[in-house]
């Protein structure tokens, strides 16, 4: 566990035990740390006290839901309790166990929550249509400890905006320079490891190109490492160019997140077709996407306001851009009728990082 990463669960402990407790609310993209932050968390409390929950592998109706909650649940008396048969009735026997199940001895429990707004799914059944305002206002008077996290800003803002006091919002932050050099000597091993000044340069770049997202800053040091322990030699572009291969991890993490945000929005094609556009060129005007999509002005921004919903794009200035620009490599170089070639990755990439080398490596956008 890094420094930065020490700092933030020392800030989330803080919330949760404080005098009023608040219940943190992590926010991060895919790959920017949120369930390994939380996996770190269960460690910490112990599992004797403590239950995470999976909620987008396991919010499928609200009864299957109860049950594998209860399944893995590691309080006294939950297997005791019964799953009713109605949607309704067993998303409120849910609420009742998170706020009032007590592990051993009478403690409170803590229950994490990751990708908690998932449970807005259950609002296509009979009787639930507001489950995220319910959940939250029972957790938020709960004797319990709760943590969730999400990687929907937008939408965990405005399922918190009538509960100001309760819950503290917390964005996992970029991984810096400093971190990326750390997980590149970790790399290293055992092997030689090369003068201060190469990590240096190597772990700002590391940190820029992959945007302080701390999954594919790993992946890149683990490539530069492998290749300095093989050949003696390694730079940041050519590891980029091999995860950004068809076979490569960041696209593999690129193509997850892209389809995960789109199937959570609306009007698939249409948005494919945008982020196209906005591939393409970016940043534009509505009027100008709108124009290159041969659309309504009324139904582009529509569209637009459905990829800023699922935090795919961003506006600034009502010019409109990919919040993930690696997400943006990845649309270039794989929506397209034929999986890229090595000259084709070797020529996007290479762009991509001429324009990142240009900012400062601390000006990582949030993780997408």
């Amino acid at each position: 566990m890094d420094v930065a990463r020490s700092a933030l669960e020392r800030r989330i402990l803080s919330a949760v035990n404080g005098t009023p407790p608040r219940i943190p609310v992590l926010l991060g993209g895919c790959g920017s740390g949120r369930t390994t932050l939380l996996r770190s968390l269960h460690h910490q409390f112990g599992g004797g006290v403590c239950q995470y929950i999976d909620v987008e592998r396991t919010a499928t109706t609200p009864e299957r839901f109860l049950r594998a909650v209860l399944g893995t649940s590691p309080f006294p008396g939950a297997e005791s309790i019964g799953v009713p048969r109605s949607p309704r009735a067993a998303f409120e026997a849910t609420l009742a166990y998170f706020t009032a199940v007590r592990a051993a001895g009478g403690e409170r429990a803590a229950i994490l929550l990751d990708e908690v707004l998932e449970l807005r799914t259950f609002e296509s059944f009979p009787g639930l249509r507001h489950v995220m305002p319910e959940l939250l206002a029972g957790l938020a008077v709960a004797g319990n400890r709760f943590v969730l996290s999400t990687r929907y800003p937008r939408r965990a803002a405005r399922a918190l905006a009538h509960h100001p006091d309760g819950f503290l919002v917390i964005h996992v932050s970029p991984m810096g320079p400093d971190e990326a050099r750390e997980l590149i000597v970790r790399a290293l091993g055992a092997a030689p490891r090369p003068d201060s000044g190469w990590l240096d340069d190597t772990g700002r770049q590391v940190a820029s190109l992959a945007e302080g997202r701390p999954v594919d800053a790993r992946a890149l040091a683990e490539t530069i490492a492998a290749d300095t322990i093989r050949h003696g030699d390694a730079d940041a572009v050519s590891s980029l160019c091999a995860l950004l291969s068809p076979t490569g991890a960041i696209a593999a993490r690129c193509e997850y997140s892209y389809e995960v945000r789109l199937h959570r929005a609306r009007g698939y094609g249409a948005l494919k077709a945008i982020l196209d556009v906005l591939a393409e060129e970016e940043p534009l005007t509505l009027t100008e996407i709108a124009h290159r999509l041969g659309r309504t002005p009324g139904s582009t921004k529509d569209y637009l306001s459905w990829l800023e919903d699922v935090d795919l794009i961003g506006s600034h200035r009502k010019r409109y851009r990919f919040l993930d620009q690696l997400m943006r490599l990845w649309v270039r170089l794989y929506c397209r009728t034929t999986p890229p070639g090595d000259d084709d990755v070797a020529r996007e990439v290479r762009a991509y990082a001429l324009a990142r080398m240009r900012e400062p490596a601390t000006a990582a956008v949030p993780a997408v």
